[in-house]
């Protein structure tokens, strides 16, 4: 009897840099039967640089390309400042589900013990409208502060390309986010996916213990719930990843988990 085999699902995870791979692993760990494909846009980083009518014509051309050459199942937009941008127009235009990065301002606040939070993200993301509106729904009782922060998601890539900053430009960035009026900060949510790549430093560096707020672990969640139960074929997926500066670290992606000696696009075409 001939027995078919169940269809492979297909995950493309999205971001401007390197700082999706944090998301990655996590929805890597929820889904390890799938196949993925990560792609940096490396050539247009940083975001925050972006106007964003440019941003949105980048990134919605960018996954157009995408969807055509790969046919993802689930689109993951691995990036707080192109999702709060460029989500809605993706959303429009295309019928395969996304799933977005927002601020966990909601939880964040529901957790804090001092009323204290601050959110720290990109300069882009801060000044966004679509944060404000978060904190003003679920933020409660809370202080909230926002920091934007001009070079951390700068700092975690060199961080990854091992060529880490200072420990006094690192303090110099999150130091905004610890306030003390009697009630000290602590909860700090990353509201950029590169800022857990410097998470263990962090830690280090803070002037007293805090609770950091990764997102990655709630996107993951959300995958699972938008795709299902798996149907797990006999063997793990594969996953490659796409530079759009035709750059390729292959000594990253093994720290992720992305084995080397599997075929990895360097460009998009």
């Amino acid at each position: 009897m001939c027995r078919v085999m169940a269809a492979r699902e297909s995950i493309l995870i999205f971001d401007s840099g390197l700082g999706g791979l944090t998301v990655y692993r996590e929805v890597v760990a929820a889904r390890p039967h799938a196949d993925y494909l990560y792609v940096a846009d490396d050539a247009g980083f940083p975001y925050g640089e972006l106007r964003d009518s440019a941003l949105v014509v980048r990134v919605v051309n960018l996954i157009s390309d995408l969807i055509e050459a790969h046919r993802p199942d689930l689109i993951v937009i691995a990036c707080n400042t192109a999702s709060t941008i460029v989500l809605p127009d993706l959303r429009r235009k295309f019928s395969v589900p996304f799933v977005g990065t927002v601020p966990a301002i909601k939880p964040a606040c529901a957790a804090s013990i001092t009323r204290r939070v601050s959110v720290l993200g990109t300069e882009a993301t801060v000044a966004r409208e679509y944060t404000r509106t978060l904190i003003r729904d679920y933020a409660q009782d809370c202080q909230v502060t926002l920091v934007g922060s001009k070079e951390l998601a700068a700092y975690a890539e060199a961080e990854l390309a091992g060529t880490p900053v200072s420990d006094e430009a690192l303090s110099a960035e999150i130091a905004p986010c610890f306030l003390d009026d009697g009630k000290r900060t602590d909860i700090i949510v990353l509201a950029c996916t590169h800022y857990p790549l410097l998470l263990d430093r962090m830690r280090r560096l803070a002037p007293w213990p805090v609770s950091f707020v990764d997102p990655a672990p709630a996107i993951a969640r959300r995958v699972v719930d938008l795709l299902g139960p798996p149907s797990p074929p006999a063997r793990s997926g594969t996953t490659h990843a796409i530079f759009t500066s035709g750059s390729t670290p292959p000594a990253v992606l093994a720290r992720f988990g992305i084995r080397s000696d599997e075929p990895v696009p360097t460009s998009l075409r």
